[in-house]
């Protein structure tokens, strides 16, 4: 079983070979085209300094975040012209079952309207279904063609919004977590709904994480086909390096160029001012204790931030073939006789060739993303 080295006790799951990621980014240069990030969680008027550098280190010049609606103003503030707000319901608020219903339609407004907001975000990942029935008392009063969803999607539509979705979760999820099948459906059944929406709703869509499926292309590449009006993103760096470093260069190289211009870099990034301070052991108890143990200071923050960018860039951009830096759980989630929490994935450069770096880096995001926002 890979065991932390004594010597690397200090480093983080963000970075386990203790990588110099400022130098690192020096060593990759800049990229071919300045990048726009469409996927990230960007919020905390302090770690959003963080952020900031690691986003001008690795390239990243604009951002398109999923900002609470609390810290809307801090962020815009810090970042000015350069973040793009995509609504989202208040996840923060004690009532989901509110925040996800009345709640949500009514903030669609006033993130169009006071923040620019042309793209509404719908998160229906399994677990989606545990909230709705902890929440509503009904465990399909959620899905992405619930009648509260599709409400949403009207108002959203109506105000001149794109729709993202989050559709489904790593296979390593539904061999683990989501096993009780009864509760959580099976994989594919999550895309039943978007087939529908997506020819009743004909604006463009953002399916996020690879359209939720990076293991299977040939899958994404019937969705895609079927559905012109649906693009994916590349975000949640742990999930792409793990999936897609295990398919062919030429595989993905086809993938790519067959769907060009509908494919654009994201990252997941989630900044938080809690990952700039240490943790009580009662915060350590409870269920967002994950994601506060990622980083403890402004140091471990950084390398958390740019550590994606890092995964990401040499993944698309070299023939590197070794560790990812970052640790992921999924592998001990599936196999714990040979992983543990110091564990990584191969990640396996595709080196991509440069007109088509620009086309994912930048081109497509500007050709979709960046001319629905101006119109």
């Amino acid at each position: 079983m890979p065991r932390m080295p004594a010597d690397q006790a200090a480093r983080s799951v963000n970075n386990l070979p203790g990588l110099d990621y400022r130098a690192e980014a020096a060593r990759l240069g800049p990229p071919v085209t300045p990048i726009i990030d469409a996927h990230s969680h960007i919020n905390g008027e302090k770690a959003v300094r963080v952020y900031l550098e690691a986003r001008r280190l690795y390239g990243v010049t604009l951002t398109y975040t999923q900002t609470r609606i609390d810290q809307a103003d801090a962020i815009r503030e810090a970042m000015g012209g350069t973040a793009r707000f995509v609504a989202v319901p208040r996840w923060q608020d004690k009532d989901l079952g509110r925040s996800h219903t009345h709640g949500y339609l009514d903030d669609l407004a006033v993130w169009r309207e006071r923040f620019g907001a042309r793209m509404a975000k719908f998160w229906t990942a399994p677990r989606i279904r545990e909230i709705a029935r902890e929440h509503l008392g009904d465990v399909n009063a959620l899905n992405l063609d619930s009648e509260w969803r599709v409400r949403q999607m009207q108002r959203a539509t109506d105000l001149g919004m794109m729709i993202m979705a989050h559709i489904a979760d790593p296979d390593t999820r539904f061999a683990t977590r989501y096993a009780d099948s009864a509760t959580f459906l099976a994989k594919k059944d999550h895309y039943l709904a978007v087939e529908r929406l997506a020819d009743r709703f004909t604006q463009p869509w953002l399916v996020a994480h690879m359209g939720g499926w990076p293991e299977n292309l040939p899958f994404l590449d019937g969705l895609l086909t079927r559905h012109p009006n649906l693009h994916l993103d590349t975000s949640a760096t742990k999930w792409m390096v793990r999936e897609l470093s295990k398919h062919p260069r030429e595989e993905m190289l086809a993938f790519l160029e067959k769907h060009r211009g509908r494919i654009f870099f994201g990252s997941d990034i989630v900044t938080t001012d809690d990952h700039l301070r240490e943790k009580s052991e009662a915060e350590m108890r409870t269920p967002a204790a994950r994601y506060l143990a990622l980083a403890s200071s402004e140091a471990a923050a950084f390398d958390l931030y740019a550590s994606r960018y890092w995964a990401l860039r040499t993944m698309f951009e070299t023939a590197h073939d070794g560790d990812s830096p970052i640790a992921d759980e999924d592998l001990r989630m599936t196999d714990p006789a040979r992983y543990n929490e110091w564990s990584s994935p191969r990640l396996r450069g595709f080196a991509l060739p440069e007109g088509l770096l620009r086309v994912l880096y930048r081109e497509a995001c500007e050709d979709v993303l960046e001319k629905w926002w101006a119109s």
